[in-house]
């Protein structure tokens, strides 16, 4: 991807709280879809504490783009691809920065503060990948301490499909699933609540451009069928994983819920973070020639910098600042690349289409500093977190609040924001 004006770090938008430092400065300007009370979802775009409602300025927009950027979801303008991305992108950051435009634009501007937001897209598919090698590591020698990475691995970037109706904004209440759970000295299982509930740090990735059922996605063209990212945090019922995963993997364990937060952060508002792939450790295998691509490796890692924070109950209630839990990268985390994924889930030929949902997989680094999940935080509960109040966590309780953040910054660029997913426990039915 090449930097053009809209990434000028000179540009500054004329919105209030915009300025640099903010996570939506005019740099970023990611989409979402909103609504105001009881009233109709809608596009809009992000620009410091405020959404500009797209349909409220449609004349400033080119005639072409009107109707896919009135519509309740954003499949139809995820579809157009990256030129028109681009130039809307480009239409935007005009708008929002000549001040000829002030008096017309400032009156559609609402307070973040002030709406509800929505899944940004009509779901149709969901996949969760594994890409991140230090959780998949930690994981693994929880239950394999001798050889903790599968043979495919490094060779084939793992994922399986999801549960696209149970995606949901950030915000939305996690509510305790129950299942089947078998402890290791019992001799059948018992069904109630999960006592392991767990989060996991992802990244979620939209996809625009979709392909026909036949034909693979070349890795040199994967980027271009890429809209966007957001936070993802695929909750997890350890206790009923442990159980059911075999021989098939997650299923309800993972299925009751997936949060994600809900602007789409375009590819161009992250051309400036991009870096080169990690170097393969000495002896690990070449990536196929399928999953090879050489600009790919120069400009394929996400230097996005990631967060997850825990509030407790108690703690609200005492005024604590929430427990930082993790702190790390995501290109330090990531054994393949998002254009790596989204080759490999079409190279048999798999449709992927408009909207569609592909998750990471928990994003994990290899110090202790950037763990993705409590899993690994508190070595499967052996190791409980102290937090200031005088609680301890091996797993989530009810009432607990878990927060991801992500941004990016780097000398000559402006931080930008993905925003936040936060989703609070609450006891379950069963």
């Amino acid at each position: 991807m090449t930097l053009d004006e809209t990434h000028n770090p000179d540009r500054i938008s004329w919105v209030d709280g915009s300025e640099p430092g903010s996570d939506f400065p005019v740099q970023n300007l990611p989409l979402g879809i909103f609504s105001e009370g009881k009233g109709l979802r809608r596009p809009g775009v992000a620009i410091g504490d405020y959404i500009l409602d797209l349909s409220a300025v449609a004349d400033l927009l080119d005639e072409d783009w009107r109707e896919d950027l009135s519509q309740p979801i954003l499949n139809a303008w995820l579809s157009r691809g990256p030129d028109l991305h681009r130039a809307l992108r480009e239409r935007l950051s005009e708008i929002l920065t000549d001040v000829r435009y002030r008096d017309a634009v400032e009156v559609c501007l609402i307070g973040q503060s002030e709406v509800r937001m929505h899944v940004p897209c009509l779901i149709g598919d969901y996949t969760d990948f594994y890409v991140g090698i230090h959780h998949a590591t930690n994981v693994g020698r929880q239950f394999r301490p001798d050889n903790p990475l599968l043979p495919n691995y490094k060779y084939v970037p793992i994922g399986y499909h999801g549960r696209a109706s149970s995606v949901r904004p950030s915000g939305e209440p996690v509510v305790r699933p129950s299942g089947q759970r078998k402890a290791p000295d019992a001799d059948v299982p018992e069904y109630g609540p999960s006592r392991r509930l767990d989060y996991e740090l992802e990244l979620g990735i939209w996809i625009g451009r979709g392909n026909e059922l036949g034909q693979p996605i070349p890795i040199g063209e994967a980027g271009d069928h890429i809209a966007g990212y957001c936070l993802l945090n695929d909750w997890s019922a350890r206790d009923l994983q442990a159980w059911e995963y075999q021989p098939l993997g997650p299923f309800l364990a993972k299925n009751f819920l997936t949060s994600v937060s809900p602007w789409v952060v375009s590819a161009d508002a992250l051309a400036p973070f991009r870096s080169p792939m990690p170097p393969r450790p000495e002896g690990d295998p070449q990536p196929l020639s399928y999953l090879t691509d050489p600009v790919d490796r120069q400009s394929g890692a996400l230097n996005i910098q990631l967060e997850v924070t825990l509030l407790t109950d108690k703690m609200r209630e005492e005024g604590l600042s929430p427990h930082v839990l993790s702190q790390g990268s995501a290109d330090a985390a990531m054994y393949w690349s998002a254009a790596q994924i989204v080759a490999h889930h079409s190279s048999n030929g798999c449709n992927l289409q408009p909207g569609d949902l592909i998750g990471t997989g928990t994003l994990s680094t290899e110090s202790d500093q950037g763990l993705g999940s409590l899993l690994e935080i508190s070595r499967g509960g052996k190791q409980p977190i102290q937090l200031a109040s005088g609680e301890t966590r091996s797993f989530l309780e009810d009432g607990d609040e878990i927060t991801l953040r992500a941004w990016c910054e780097r000398k000559g660029a402006v931080r930008i924001g993905l925003g936040e997913c936060t989703g609070r426990v609450v006891s379950g039915g069963a």
